[in-house]
């Protein structure tokens, strides 16, 4: 049996919509490397966001 991970030892990274840091989970497990947004809703921001102001997206 695995063992368990307190929290802060669980990677992290920092959505690039919403600017706030979000923890590594389980269901993310094998695509950890291709996440990029902390949920469904900053994802459809970030595309509203890039189409109205290309710069808005890059936080410029």
């Amino acid at each position: 049996m695995a063992k368990m991970r307190k929290k802060a030892d669980l990677p992290s990274k920092i959505c690039p919509v919403c600017q706030k840091p979000f923890l590594w989970r389980k269901k993310w497990e094998r695509d950890w490397d291709n996440v990029v947004y902390c949920s469904k809703r900053c994802r459809s921001q970030a595309s509203t966001i890039s189409q109205a102001d290309p710069t808005a997206a890059k936080g410029q």
